[in-house]
């Protein structure tokens, strides 16, 4: 079937690869990962070489030795899996945790907060299994409230956290936040969550890839699936270099979903905008004027949230929602937008320079929460997306699980119970971009009160 792209073409050059920071810093290891010129088979295909796809192939191949090759259609890393914020930290939800309880419950709620951290810390262990180079840095993730009001709500969020969810959590005062942390014009409390940290997202991805090769996993870089067809009980992946035929595959892709390769995925994600800034290292005196003193990644607490870290090399990243078309005039609005609301916050950075700008995709689902599994007609054919920003740790995670899915022919007890399964399709599918412009109109408007 065919479905038009919901963003300018601009955003889906699988050619180009971003001219990020971490592009620029993402080391000089050389991954075996040609794209396809020939017809080959294998017992499972993986559409999408992001961390989904990347912990999938690794965990098939490492522990259950199983024949599995993955299709990508930029470089490795070209898609969000190299171009986040490099957060790794609990989450995963489009909901407020409140509000996620009293849709699914306090035990269901509760399970999925559990898994998201487990899922931070089994980022870590991989790491440190595969010797992959994470350039991890903090033990915390910040959430600080922008507004007295919002300081008020974390107190209410610091409750449910700790009582409710069982979750690892500290609230500080403005006063607090300030001394631990750092001072801005929007810092009146804060709310520390546990287990979290930041890392260098394209070396991670790059890592994951390289263990998946090793393990005996098969890549295929520059080799977008063009079409997919099932015939004789197998699938054809058609590239325009070589198809591969599989006995299963993997739905890999997240919110650069191509939703003309299947029906069955059509009109389930909305990918969202994303755009990240990055300043010229700071100097020590620069960091002294607004008294920075954490490692810890940090989000603020509008709806229309941003997200903001030190990096190991002391440069500054402030990333936030982008533009709602995605064409290059917007693209360049958007930084203008993220750059004076990053020297607004920080009035002693108004003169720092920015040397890098790039953006990218983060994925939601109709359920505001990861849908992972495999399709009820069809039970070759397994799937997971919908990360909603916290896809370094819950890709992860759901990669993993789809491989022990795969090997035992059956769901995995850890993956709970509200994240299986596809999620909804959007109501007028074809109109999802226009009414999420209206819903950023909305948040904008709240965040501003």
């Amino acid at each position: 079937m065919a479905a038009a792209r919901l963003y300018d073409d601009n955003l889906y050059r699988f050619d180009t690869p971003q001219a990020s920071y971490w592009e620029a810093t993402g080391g000089d290891a050389q991954l075996n990962a040609s794209p396809i010129e020939s017809d080959e088979s294998c017992d499972v295909a993986i559409i999408g070489g992001g961390y989904t796809g990347l912990s999938a192939a690794l965990h098939l191949a490492r522990d259950h030795g199983i024949d599995v090759r993955v299709l990508e259609a930029g470089h490795i890393g070209w898609g969000a899996s190299g171009r986040n914020g490099g957060f790794c930290c609990i989450g995963g939800t489009g909901r407020h945790r409140s509000s996620l309880i009293r849709q699914v419950g306090l035990q269901n709620a509760r399970r999925f907060y559990q898994a998201s951290a487990e899922a931070v810390r089994f980022v870590r262990e991989l790491g440190d299994d595969e010797g992959i180079e994470l350039q991890a840095v903090g033990n915390a993730e910040i959430e600080v409230a922008h507004t007295p009001k919002a300081a008020a709500e974390l107190q209410s969020d610091h409750h449910v956290m700790t009582k409710a969810l069982g979750l690892d959590a500290e609230l500080l005062s403005a006063a607090e936040s300030r001394e631990r942390l750092f001072e801005s014009s929007e810092s009146h409390g804060a709310l520390i969550s546990r287990p979290a940290f930041g890392l260098h997202p394209l070396r991670y991805c790059r890592g994951l890839a390289a263990a998946a090769v090793r393990h005996g996993a098969t890549l295929h870089a520059h080799s977008q699936v063009v079409e997919w067809q099932k015939r004789s009980g197998m699938h054809d992946l058609v590239t325009n270099g070589g198809t591969v035929r599989a006995k299963r595959v993997i739905h890999a892709c997240n919110g650069f979903v191509q939703e003309d390769l299947s029906k069955a995925f059509y009109g389930r994600a909305l990918p969202i905008i994303s755009a990240i800034v990055v300043t010229r290292p700071l100097t020590q005196a620069e960091l002294d004027a607004q008294r920075w003193v954490t490692q810890n990644p940090a989000i603020n607490s509008r709806l229309m949230l941003n997200y903001f870290r030190l990096l190991p090399d002391r440069r500054f990243l402030f990333g936030g929602r982008g533009h709602t078309a995605g064409h290059a005039e917007g693209e360049a609005e958007t930084y203008a937008n993220n750059i004076a609301t990053l020297r607004r916050i920080w009035p002693g950075w108004r003169n720092v320079d920015i040397e890098y700008r790039w953006h990218g995709l983060i994925c939601f689902t109709a359920t505001l929460r990861p849908s992972l599994g495999r399709l009820d007609d069809d039970p070759t054919v397994f799937f997971a997306y919908g990360y909603h920003g916290n896809g370094v740790n819950m890709a992860t995670w759901s990669g993993r699980c789809l491989a022990q899915w795969i090997a035992d022919d059956r769901c995995p007890r850890e993956i709970p119970e509200i994240l299986t399964g596809l999620s909804r399709r959007f109501p007028l599918p074809k109109m999802r971009a226009r009414f999420f412009r209206v819903g950023v109109s909305i948040a904008k408007w709240r965040d501003g009160r």
